[in-house]
């Protein structure tokens, strides 16, 4: 069966029967027996048109207004043409029977005369709006189909509800003459910021804030840190009940120390070390709006190893890991520290940043963008800051600090080998950092990546909340031993592989369905086309759930605070925490994937009802 070319929904141009006009159409249905597509025009008319009638809005390209004819004086309607004839011009009879050249311009002027033009008129908002068929302005679907030439780019003002568009017939003269009324309407209706009326299809600010807009971000600036230290707090306690909340507060300058700062300092320059080691293979990511695709060295696996020799060989040749506990606090400040340095440097450089490198996240609002991160790939020549904190120093040092606690609690629990629940807790985390690491360009095709700066969001996010909330089990375990018995760790681990099989299948099946749409290995895969030319899944792991990997990832998690036991509520602030941030995440992505693919993603949602926990969410 022949496969169809133009998707449900989609925006094309259809010739109107029995003229060679094109308007703008939009895609009802398509039957795959008589191979007809079902349209519908502006004005509501509904016609079936053959695919060969149909073309996409692309192939329609605006001529230049000055005429085909190379010289002035040929060009229609001029009167400064000479009257007199040159004396080795042909009679006037001879000139149109032999001039081949001449009868190809008679033509054009013809067709310049009858020529008409669908013309863009800037409206009011009404019910045919731009962002029901295409879901949203090219500038946001800047992974997909890099923009070759200034000639393909359709632009709107960016508003708050998107401009609609409406056509017109004008000839051709009279379009021209009217081009300058036009852009003088367009500056009075658009009321978006002057970056956003560039046409620029990156670095554009955004009215679309999230997380409650700038006053939002700046509490949850001024509120993590402080939150992240009466968790650590709470933990130290020996009855970690919310009856003692809050905990008794160490005097500041019982948290700072320069030479735990250096230590930090030390561990952060290793890991750019080993970063930039010329290991490992080197991969392009996902297509910018300008078509480049920039490179990454994927080596994190390859750190990982060096990292464990490192440290190996520092235990051997005597250096106590136990320090880092009896520092924890002090380590947790310097990490602080140091993500808000690195957050004011990166929003100094933004500063300067073209506008084709800011972030499709960045609204123009300091406060915000600072939070949120305004330049969407900074680099210091090859070395990416975004995509190295990314999964370097936080998730490697996430291991390091369970090994750090699972040391601790045979110190000071007087054991000779670790209990089981902290063998359970560090075994279970250190598949998950292991299966990152080892999947690393995984990573490339991720909102943070794609589409989130680089700011105070990432930058606490990797490098602090990562290494000291993540590992909050295995601190729980220090001072609050729990005894498992093996049946129970049984059925903790089955429900950790379980986890991890949703996790890793779903993923694999979505990066190699990205990778290759036509691998055979897929073909029994079910989709959905979609105007922006790719397709959705709608069965196997990504036709269960809209979001099969958070699913895994969740039962994953509560697999990590089982072994903790039910005294108290704190291990599991983890679960509660990660539950309410992929509940926001899917939100996030159902808002940006419902103004990516329009019609198509709605359907995908009536094909697959539930978005991360079946038949409940």
């Amino acid at each position: 069966m022949p496969s169809r070319k133009f998707a449900d929904g989609e925006l094309v141009r259809g010739r109107w029967p029995g003229s060679s006009l094109y308007f703008e159409v939009e895609i009802l249905s398509h039957d795959s027996s008589s191979q007809l597509y079902t349209v519908k025009y502006k004005d509501g008319t509904e016609l079936e048109l053959k695919e060969s009638d149909i073309k996409p809005l692309t192939s329609f390209r605006q001529r230049k207004s000055g005429s085909t004819s190379s010289s002035p004086s040929r060009r229609r309607g001029s009167r400064s043409r000479s009257r007199s004839r040159s004396p080795g011009r042909l009679p006037k009879g001879s000139r149109r029977s032999a001039s081949a050249s001449h009868q190809a311009s008679v033509k054009e002027m013809r067709k310049e005369v009858l020529e008409v033009k669908l013309t863009p008129l800037v409206l009011k908002p009404f019910g045919n709006s731009i962002s029901r068929y295409n879901g949203e302005p090219e500038h946001l679907e800047r992974n997909d189909i890099p923009l070759k030439s200034t000639q393909e780019k359709f632009h709107l003002p960016q508003e708050s509800s998107y401009v609609s568009t409406q056509y017109s017939l004008r000839p051709r003269r009279e379009e021209i003459k009217l081009t300058e009324i036009d852009s003088k309407e367009e500056k009075i209706v658009t009321k978006a910021p002057p970056l956003a009326r560039t046409g620029e299809v990156t670095g554009t600010w955004t009215k679309d804030w999230e997380f409650g807009g700038a006053p939002g971000a700046f509490l949850i600036m001024l509120g993590l840190p402080p939150f992240l230290f009466l968790l650590l707090l709470m933990c130290q306690q020996r009855e970690p009940s919310l009856l003692n909340f809050p905990p008794p507060l160490p005097a500041l300058r019982d948290l700072w120390e320069t030479r735990v700062f250096g230590v930090y300092l030390l561990w952060f320059l290793l890991q750019t070390l080993f970063h930039l080691l010329p290991v490992g293979k080197v991969v392009e990511g996902m297509p910018l709006a300008d078509g480049r695709r920039l490179k990454y060295r994927l080596n994190g696996f390859c750190a990982f190893i060096l990292t464990s020799a490192v440290v190996g060989a520092s235990v051997f040749w005597g250096v106590e890991l136990y320090y880092v506990y009896r520092h924890f606090l002090q380590f947790a400040l310097a990490a602080t520290v140091f993500s808000v340095a690195l957050s004011v440097y990166l929003s100094v450089r933004a500063r300067k940043a073209p506008r084709e490198e800011l972030s499709p996240a960045s609204s123009g609002n300091a406060i915000y963008d600072f939070f949120i991160g305004r330049e969407l790939n900074p680099r210091i020549g090859t070395f990416d800051l975004k995509y190295f904190c990314e999964l370097r120093p936080g998730l490697i040092g996430w291991v390091l600090v369970n090994l750090v606690m699972l040391l601790a609690e045979m110190k000071l629990q007087n054991r000779a080998t670790p209990s089981l629940a902290m063998i359970l807790v560090n075994s279970f985390q250190l598949l998950y950092v292991v299966d990152a690491l080892w999947n690393e360009e995984a990573v490339l095709t991720t909102m943070d990546i794609i589409h989130d700066g680089f700011g105070f969001m990432l930058a606490f996010g990797d490098l602090v909340w990562v290494p000291f909330v993540y590992s909050l089990q295995a601190f729980y375990l220090v001072g609050h031993p729990n005894e498992v018995s093996w049946p129970v760790a049984s059925l903790i681990i089955a429900l950790k592989l379980c986890g991890y099989v949703i996790f890793r299948c779903a993923n694999s099946q979505k990066n190699a369905f990205r990778k290759n749409p036509t691998d055979p290995k897929l073909a029994h895969l079910k989709t959905i086309h979609t105007s922006t030319g790719k397709s959705l899944l709608v069965s196997g792991w990504w036709g269960f759930v809209r979001h099969p990997n958070y699913l895994g990832d969740l039962v994953m998690a509560l697999a990590w605070s089982l072994p903790c036991g039910f005294n108290h509520i704190l291990p599991y602030f983890y679960v509660i925490y990660f539950t309410l941030l992929l509940i926001h995440r899917e939100a996030r992505d159902e808002h940006q994937c419902r103004k990516k693919y329009g019609l198509a993603w709605e359907k995908y949602c009536r094909r697959v009802p539930y978005r991360i926990f079946p038949y409940i969410y």
